[in-house]
């Protein structure tokens, strides 16, 4: 039998939550401030809608995902494992260090399952870009920058660098397998005091740079990863279709008689089975709980990723 999921958020993310696990067969619940929100999603998947003070006290759910602001992630998650349940918290999981490592060790203090919602670290792009890395395909790994760019979603709470650059430090921690010695943060408001755009610039202990840019007011959207290495240089582009979302440029450059030369090659587009990364990693979540296996984005994971947060972020005054 599957373990009975609650989902606490009824909110665009957490009806994506919702819609998924009932296709998993694990939606046993859902749960909102707003009643008849719950009572929709709860008529329209065939499930409970259970008010928030209920989820924590109720025999009948195992699991809570929590798809909430972030302001409000660690208190519940830390009432939810003392309650004995398991935890899949939304990025971020708070908006500071001290509320991350209080919910991530009360989980450990009661023996939960603290996953944490980096979905794209699931994506079949990703987990494939990541093989050729460990196969060594592309050498030593040298540089990685990020662009995740668009228009929207505007938050009264986080800004731009905290909305949409932990998927991407997400996955820059899981290649580099350790966190920056050095991180540098540059933003820029227009709306209001939170950042808008900004960047960060990350040094790490083998000499490997990132540099990492997020924006919410841009006319386009951009979704890519780049990988350059001292074999080949891989490009994980989400915004391309499943053929094309994972190319590999066997670029070279050398050295010729003191002067440099290069040869530039068409990419080689790396095939990549096609599926959902929130099925994948709401199934990684059940088997966690099944196994009680360490999910592979942990709450530890996400404590470096507030970590590099809090020191690329700038304060803004208003004028």
């Amino acid at each position: 039998m599957k373990p009975r999921i609650a989902v606490l958020g009824c909110g665009y993310w957490g009806s994506n939550h919702i819609r998924t696990l009932k296709a998993l067969g694990a939606l046993h619940a859902v749960s909102d401030t707003n009643r008849a929100r719950a009572e929709g999603f709860a008529s329209e998947q065939d499930c409970l809608a259970i008010e928030p003070d209920q989820l924590f006290v109720r025999d009948d759910i195992d699991a809570i995902v929590m798809a909430l602001p972030p302001q409000f992630h660690a208190d519940l998650a830390v009432r939810a494992v003392e309650a004995g349940k398991d935890v899949l918290v939304e990025k971020p999981i708070a908006l500071t260090v001290a509320d991350a490592e209080r919910a991530v060790q009360a989980a450990k203090d009661n023996g939960r399952v603290f996953m944490v919602g980096h979905v794209l670290r699931f994506h079949p792009a990703f987990e494939t870009l990541k093989g050729l890395i460990d196969k060594g395909e592309l050498g030593e790994v040298r540089y990685i920058h990020s662009h995740r760019l668009g228009l929207g979603k505007f938050h009264t709470e986080n800004d731009a660098l905290w909305d949409l650059a932990p998927h991407d430090l997400s996955m820059i921690l899981a290649i580099t397998g350790t966190e920056p010695i050095e991180v540098r943060g540059e933003g820029a408001a227009l709306l209001d005091n939170l950042s808008d755009f900004a960047h960060l610039h990350m040094r790490f202990p083998n000499g490997l740079r990132s540099h990492l840019f997020t924006s919410r007011l841009n006319p386009y959207r951009e979704r890519r990863l780049t990988v350059v290495g001292t074999k080949a240089m891989a490009v994980f582009d989400d915004v391309e279709p499943w053929e094309r979302k994972l190319a590999v440029y066997r670029h070279a450059v050398w050295q010729d008689s003191g002067q440099w030369a290069f040869t530039t090659n068409e990419p080689s587009y790396v095939a990549v089975a096609q599926g959902m990364p929130l099925t994948r990693e709401l199934e990684h979540f059940i088997q966690c709980i099944e196994t009680r296996a360490e999910p592979r984005t942990s709450g530890e994971e996400a404590i470096r990723v507030l970590r590099i947060l809090t020191a690329g972020t700038v304060t803004h005054t208003k004028s």
